[in-house]
């Protein structure tokens, strides 16, 4: 049996070759499955992903490489190689990389819902209000600004 056939995808890669480029930030299917949905994560400096909610879906993020700030439920929080960050479903929570180097990271959710069919329709939507809508659609709800 081949190392794909037993569930093993290669180190650096998306299952199928598969990469998203989702608003400058790369996304590469590792495991998908009815129970859980993991991705690996390249966020180059600069990049976040805006306070969300995902009713229906546990996250979870392993950092890899460099350093995420972080909001989890309204409290700041910083997460660097090695943690494990653990988001409930319901909770509110945003991921910015300010570092000024890259983040590498592996994220998952449990179970899968739609994050994955989320992913393929957003794949290079350059306008993040389209990108909302979209998500709008798979169950993850963002939040719109303070003030």
């Amino acid at each position: 049996m081949s190392a794909l056939a037993a569930g093993i995808t290669p180190a650096g890669e998306g299952i199928d070759g598969v990469v998203w480029n989702i608003l400058g930030q790369t996304y590469k299917p590792v495991a998908s499955c009815d129970s859980c949905f993991a991705f690996d994560t390249l966020f180059p400096d600069g990049t976040f992903v805006p306070p969300h909610i995902h009713s229906t879906q546990d996250e979870f993020i392993r950092v890899l490489e460099g350093r995420f700030d972080l909001v989890l439920d309204g409290k700041p929080v910083v997460a660097t190689a090695g943690d494990l960050i653990r988001m409930p479903m319901g909770i509110m929570h945003g991921i910015w990389n300010k570092s000024g180097s890259p983040v590498r990271a592996l994220f998952w959710v449990s179970p899968a819902r739609s994050l994955e069919t989320l992913f393929k329709r957003i794949h290079n939507v350059p306008d993040p209000a389209e990108v909302i809508r979209i998500a709008s659609e798979h169950e993850v709800e963002f939040l719109p600004p303070p003030g």
